[in-house]
């Protein structure tokens, strides 16, 4: 009750009732028919809103990923939680801003980041009696930092409600380069122990700095450490020879998992949320996907997306499941082109433009940092169409525990249910949004708020990745129905929205009305 007298009170902030019905609560779904479908989230790293080929992309060719996209609902107006990978995943699985526990974007030996005592997506699900799994990244933290990789590592997935995990247990351009099965390093020979730091040299591996004539591609300063399979990383690693990963393998390594995962589990609902490691960088496409597009690395691992996507619904049908599956398709963040390694993204861009219409990438604030590619999918379930429903990953813990019937949990605190939307029953979704980047922003319909940035100096790092991170220190206002690419700042000309909508902030961060 004290969240949604909240709510009441953030909409009377703003003059709003241009878009009055959008705050409409619709419930027109039988609650008996969407009991217990499988749920899986194909959830892309850095894949930007006119990456995928209905979207827009040039030079690159989605055809499993349109074909989902034809065949369900494709949003136009959905955002990830944030404009980074770790705060968005946190979001996803809490149903919380991420603002809320200072997540920001994990080193590789961090703790945990999620509270165990914590309500979860997949501990909803559990309680739904589904089988849960996480494939593939990570990123949110693992045991209590400074991981013994020698012994089983907790806390971690299980402790916050997956039953099955097989994980990258950072990123792919981060030490230790290996794969956690469960709690426990595969392949792993006791007589050659894994030692990792992010503070010195461990090992006898060369690094990045010292040999570069050892790379595949040449990398900044900071992916210049341990090199493995050729790439250079950030951190140090020894030892852990025989349980070191293959980079071009990713996509066949997490499908075998998945596919296993599936067939163990089809005769009962299961909820999987398989983790991408494309197209984050290091981008090194398996042999079978080199050349497949127009844009080289970057490109070719979209392909390779691509490929995966087709060889989930290939599982599904096979199993005779597909039809009891939904699947969400969507991305963590924005589109980035030079994340630290020479791959030659920006050079093979050609006429593809990543962002689309809007401003922006991963890191910014601006719409590109959080607006991404987002597709429902259920056969005969749900009815192709667009959208343009106001949505945010925020929202997938409340709208499936709304179909499941299942509580949240007090530990939940801004994850709202838009179950219509994501069905397709409704255009209607949000009537307001907050963006986390370096800043905070608020999406009101039409409208878009970024707060000035106090923090300072924009990071040196920002600048290098060629990306407007949206940092500036006067309050920005943009109408995006006139002006998707936020290039006319209207905040002198509406005093009374800046000043409501950075008031509208303020209570969503302290609950306060």
């Amino acid at each position: 009750m004290k969240k949604i007298l909240l709510l009441i009170g953030l909409f009377s902030l703003v003059s709003c009732g241009e878009n009055s019905e959008t705050t409409k609560k619709t419930s027109n779904l039988p609650k008996t028919i969407y009991k217990t479908p499988n749920v899986i989230i194909l959830y892309v790293d850095d894949l930007g809103y006119a990456d995928v080929g209905v979207y827009g992309a040039k030079g690159v060719k989605t055809p499993n990923i349109d074909s989902m996209a034809r065949g369900g609902i494709r949003f136009t107006d959905a955002h990830s939680s944030a404009a980074t990978c770790t705060p968005s995943r946190y979001s996803l699985l809490t149903g919380n801003y991420a603002f809320r526990n200072n997540a920001e974007i994990l080193p590789g030996d961090a703790p945990l980041l999620i509270d165990t005592n914590m309500n979860t997506m997949p501990k909803m699900f559990q309680k739904a009696g589904y089988t849960t799994g996480v494939i593939g990244k990570w990123h949110l933290g693992l045991g209590y930092g400074q991981v013994d990789w020698n012994k089983p590592v907790k806390p971690g997935p299980a402790e916050v409600g997956f039953d099955y995990s097989f994980l990258l247990p950072a990123t792919g351009d981060r030490v230790p380069t290996v794969f956690l099965e469960n709690d426990k390093v595969i392949n792993l020979s006791e007589d050659d122990p894994i030692t990792v730091s992010y503070d010195k040299k461990v090992g006898q591996r060369p690094l990045g700095t010292e040999r570069p004539d050892l790379l595949k591609m040449k990398a900044d300063l900071q992916h210049s450490q341990t090199i493995v399979n050729e790439i250079s990383r950030i951190g140090y690693m020894g030892g852990g020879k025989s349980a070191e990963w293959i980079d071009e393998e990713f996509p066949y390594v997490f499908n075998s998992k998945a596919e296993k995962f599936i067939r163990n589990n089809k005769k009962k609902p299961f909820f999987l949320f398989y983790s991408f490691h494309d197209i984050h960088v290091p981008r090194v496409p398996h042999a079978n996907f080199t050349g497949k597009s127009e844009m080289g690395a970057r490109g070719d691992a979209i392909v390779q997306v691509d490929y995966v996507v087709g060889e989930i619904n290939r599982i599904l049908k096979e199993q005779g499941i597909a039809k009891n599956t939904l699947i969400i398709f969507t991305s963590d963040n924005g589109p980035v082109l030079d994340d630290g390694y020479a791959d030659k993204a920006k050079e093979l861009l050609g006429k593809h433009n990543p962002s689309g219409p809007f401003r922006g990438g991963k890191y910014s604030i601006y719409e590109a940092g959080t607006r991404v590619p987002t597709i429902a999918y259920w056969p005969d379930n749900i009815e192709p169409r667009v959208s343009d429903a106001l949505l945010t990953q925020l929202d997938f813990f409340a709208s499936f525990a709304e179909m499941l019937g299942i509580e949240m949990g007090e530990t939940v605190i801004d994850s709202e249910s838009h179950l219509d939307a994501l069905f397709g029953k409704t255009d209607f979704g949000r009537q307001f949004l907050l963006e986390e980047g370096f800043t905070k922003a608020i999406r009101d319909g039409k409208w878009k708020y970024i707060q000035p940035f106090q923090n300072g100096q924009i990071p040196d790092w920002m600048a290098n990745k060629e990306i407007e991170p949206g940092l500036k220190p006067e309050p920005q206002l943009f109408n995006l129905s006139e002006d998707k690419g936020e290039q006319k700042n209207l905040a002198d000309k509406f005093p009374e929205k800046v000043k409501a909508y950075q008031k509208m902030i303020n209570s969503i961060v302290t609950l306060e009305k």
